[in-house]
This record gives structure tokens, sequence and C-alpha cells, in this order.
């Protein structure tokens, strides 16, 4: 695969993930986006965060993680969403439990779409 192409693949993801997270907050009323280019900006800063934060706070969390048979790794994504609007200036979720919900639906609508940012895609 050509450099150029790469780079288109992983504009498109970004687009497609700005998509989902527009209709997650259309859909949560404790979340709430600015326009088009924020949830762009937090699909990038998301995608970024799940390739370097989440996977030292999910080493750290190892015991409770086993002991809720892995229920805690929600938790973990809440805390993600949640640091991505202290960030992000036209980004605002109203709490812990908004939070949980805006990454839940987030990840059922992106497996929908097809967007993978963040994650190790299969060659071809």
């Amino acid at each position: 695969m050509s450099k150029s192409s790469e780079a288109l693949g992983i504009l498109a993801q970004l687009v497609l993930g700005g998509v989902s997270v527009i209709i997650t907050a259309f859909l949560l009323p404790g979340v709430h986006v600015d326009g088009f280019l924020t949830a762009v900006i937090l699909t990038a800063l998301l995608a970024l965060l799940n390739i370097t934060v989440k996977p030292i706070l999910i080493m750290l969390t190892i015991p409770i993680t086993i002991v809720t048979l892995g229920l805690f790794l929600l938790a973990i994504n809440a805390i993600l969403i949640l640091l991505a609007s202290e960030i992000i200036g036209g980004f605002y979720v109203d709490g812990f439990w908004w939070a949980l919900a805006f990454a839940l639906i987030l990840s059922l609508i992106n497996s929908l779409l097809g967007v993978s940012l963040g994650e190790k895609r299969p060659t071809r």
C-alpha cells in the first residue's frame, strides 16, 4: 500500500470517527460536541489515548480488572473520555455515567461504521 493511499485511509477513518462522535453526542443529552471539526479532533485524540495511555492504565489495574471479570475496562474507557473532555474545549461530558454511556454507544456505532482508529488492522 502506498503512503498516499494509507494517508487517505487514515483520513477516511478520522472522518467516519467524527460522524460516529456526532451521532453519539446527538443520542446522549449529557454529551456536547460543538461541531464536526471538534468531533474529528476528538476522534484523533481518543485514538492517540488508546494507543498510549490505555495500555498503561490496563497494566496498572490488572488486579481489579481480573476481579471484575474485565468490566473495569469499561471504566477505563470512561476515564479516557473524561480526560479527552478536559483536553478539548468544544467537547463536554456531564459526568462519569455519561462518559460510560458515550464510550459504549460510540464503540457500537464505530463497529457498525467500520471505524478502527487506534487498533491494529489486519494486512491484506
